[in-house]
């Protein structure tokens, strides 16, 4: 080993001095092709890793053999140089024991690799922990696992290869000797978790806690038959794309727990093009472990399919603070509960928290169906300072199952320290149910039962500033209302309608309207009849629902736009409201202009499930004085959706 770390030395020596950036020593070594003074060339790219193939170390890779301790000599060995990849050609090694993962290690699985786990009962034993009153005991323990590290740099699982628990990990609170995750990472930074799949993880298939920095590429999950996908814990810095995971309970869920003797804080996280499926529970879930505060996490492009709890469900149950989160571009089917939000007072937390709130919240271009039963989409605040505030609902289209007759429309039971959407009894409201709540706004969205409902679409309880623009929502036979307001300070509904077409029915009980400060400026339509579009569209009118005396279809091809010219009577910033239809199944992507300059990129335009169904987008944008040209450019093969009309300032 020293005679390899010699000759490694010498070779960086000589190419430092090969590129003029040293000079060597007096009596210096330098291997003989090594010219002297050479002039500065452009930099060389790296060297690659340095490689530890594990059956250099014993391993067998039969299926059989326990190879653990072949592992950990692999993975000694790289940290001991250094760092490195250890590499586990194909084949399927056994671990019976825990394999210890150190610094600057990265496990490479090739195709056909498999790390499986083994049901001797031979794991590390947990370790123990003063704070483990605090939260359930698989997050309170980490060393039983059948991968663990601690206070860890620069690591990575990558590759196309699979880790598999294959029936041995527990679900449950394991006895010494029992492991019940796959990967346990606590105080971890630049964590790369990519390519590789992971496949009946006990209770968790990864758990990370107090780490920073960490990416994620095409990383799969199969927790189906177990519990937990992948549990993001008190950390921040997170880049998720590419995921497929599929659990029985959390399948994605960021937490903020007392493990660590500390309340931590969370953020800067994002996750896109992914998808998620949950059994019996969450889907893309905050909490319920919620002591440390969330802030700036940004969700896109996620289709959920299955959830017996929350699609989207965001909690602050032990004194968090939730805010700046937003979800962009979400398609879930068969939820049970498709958006849940919810402040409670468990105060599972060291410190002696207080109670969370939740604040700043956006929700855009999200359709939602549930199954049966189901929970109405709730926003549920607590008094004083636990209440929700400043949530925003764009194009949010929902359709629950609905079936339900009249009921009261008092609030119903609550279970404070109870995260569960059934801790909430049934909703008043088929619907939206929101109380304790300030500054909500509604724009653009619909919310429809695929059965006859007795029940008010929305109540609002003990709120303020509810607000409902271009509001949608189908009327029950029998229901008394549409929107019911209950000591609502500051409500107000503009444009909006039932799916019949008629105005909607709004009642309030110690209630007051208010639509001035916030309430939209005075609009005008610009038809897309009247504006400039490419060459080969068309003006057409057989599909029915469209404003004017058509709307325009635009040839399939990319670059296919239409143009209008929007007159402002001053400069400042204002919405832009475009109405479009798309029958297919794939988003018609395009760019929005204002003057010229691109101010939405690629937005999706996704299908709307029918032709003669229109939706529309809205764009808050800078205006000038005078005419603005707004431009709407396809920038796929499939050209643009047929556009109907935008509304702007008048």
């Amino acid at each position: 080993m020293k005679s390899l770390r010699r000759t490694a030395a010498i070779a960086l020596l000589g190419f430092a001095v090969a590129l003029g950036i040293a000079q060597p020593p007096a009596g210096a070594e330098l291997p003989a092709s090594t010219p002297l003074a050479a002039p500065a060339a452009a930099a060389a790219p790296a060297p690659a890793a340095a490689e530890f193939n594990v059956r250099d170390y014993g391993a067998v890779g039969n299926g059989s053999t326990n190879d653990t301790a072949a592992i950990n000599k692999a993975i000694t060995a790289a940290n001991t140089a250094g760092g490195g990849i250890v590499r586990f050609p194909s084949g399927t090694y056994e671990s019976k024991n825990t394999i210890r993962m150190k610094s600057n290690v990265t496990l490479q699985l090739d195709a056909g690799s498999t790390i499986s786990g083994n049901a001797a009962d031979t794991y590390d034993p947990p370790e123990s922990n003063q704070w483990d009153d605090y939260q359930d005991y698989g997050h309170s323990h980490f060393h039983n696992a059948m991968i663990y590290g601690d206070n860890l740099t620069n690591i990575g699982f990558t590759g196309s290869g699979v880790i598999d628990g294959d029936g041995a990990l527990i679900t449950g609170n394991p006895k010494s000797g029992e492991a019940d995750k796959i990967i346990s990472l606590t105080r971890c930074k630049n964590l790369t978790l990519s390519g590789i799949t992971l496949r009946e993880g006990g209770h968790f298939a990864a758990l990370l806690n107090n780490c920073d920095n960490v990416v994620s590429d095409r990383l799969t999950i199969d927790t189906a038959m177990d519990r937990d996908g992948w549990n993001i814990i008190s950390t921040t810095n997170v880049k998720i794309t590419g995921a497929h995971l599929e659990a029985n309970d959390d399948a994605l869920a960021f937490k903020s727990d007392y493990a660590l003797g500390a309340k931590l804080n969370n953020g800067h996280v994002t996750v896109t093009d992914s998808y998620l499926s949950a059994g019996c529970c969450n889907a893309l879930m905050f909490g319920s472990e919620t002591c440390g505060d969330f802030t700036d996490y940004n969700f896109e492009r996620i289709t959920i399919k299955g959830s017996d709890k929350s699609g989207l469900g965001l909690v602050s149950m032990d004194g968090a603070k939730i805010s700046d989160v937003h979800y962009k571009d979400i398609t879930m089917t068969d939820v049970r509960s498709p958006i849940m939000q919810k402040v409670g007072t468990r105060k599972r937390c060291g410190n002696n928290p207080g109670v969370g709130s939740i604040s700043n919240i956006t929700y855009t271009n999200i359709k939602a169906t549930g199954t049966t039963p189901s929970f109405s989409p709730t926003l549920w605040g607590e008094s004083g300072s636990g209440r929700i505030h400043d949530i925003t609902f764009n194009n949010v289209d929902i359709t629950v199952p609905g079936g339900n007759g009249t009921m009261s429309t008092d609030p119903p039971s609550n279970d404070p320290k109870d995260y569960n959407p059934k801790a909430i009894g049934t909703r008043p409201a088929y619907g939206w149910y929101i109380r304790n709540a300030d500054n909500i706004r509604f724009t653009d969205s619909e919310v429809r039962f695929a059965s006859n409902d007795g029940r008010p679409a929305v109540i609002a309880n003990n709120s303020t500033g509810i607000r409902f623009d271009r509001f949608t929502a189908q009327r029950g036979s029998s229901s008394p209302s549409d929107l019911l307001f209950q000591t609502v300070n500051g409500y107000c509904v503009v444009g909006s309608s039932n799916t019949g077409g008629g105005a909607l029915r709004v009642s309030q009980t110690g209630s007051s309207q208010n639509c001035d400060g916030g309430g939209p400026a005075p609009t005008a339509r610009y038809e897309a009849e009247n504006a400039t579009y490419s060459a080969g569209s068309t003006v057409d009118s057989d599909h029915a629902g469209f404003s004017g005396t058509g709307f325009v279809n635009t040839p399939n091809a990319a670059g296919a736009y239409v143009e209008w010219t929007v007159n402002a009577t001053a400069a400042g910033s204002a919405d832009l409201v475009l109405a479009y239809a798309n029958g297919t199944t794939t988003a018609r992507p395009m760019d929005i202009a204002v003057n010229g300059v691109t101010v939405a990129a690629a937005s999706p335009f996704p299908g709307t499930g029918a032709w003669t169904t229109w939706r529309t987008l809205t764009l808050p944008v800078a205006l000038k004085a005078g005419a603005n040209t707004v431009r709407a450019t396809a920038t796929s093969a499939n050209g643009a959706p047929n556009i109907d009309y935008l509304d702007g300032p008048a």
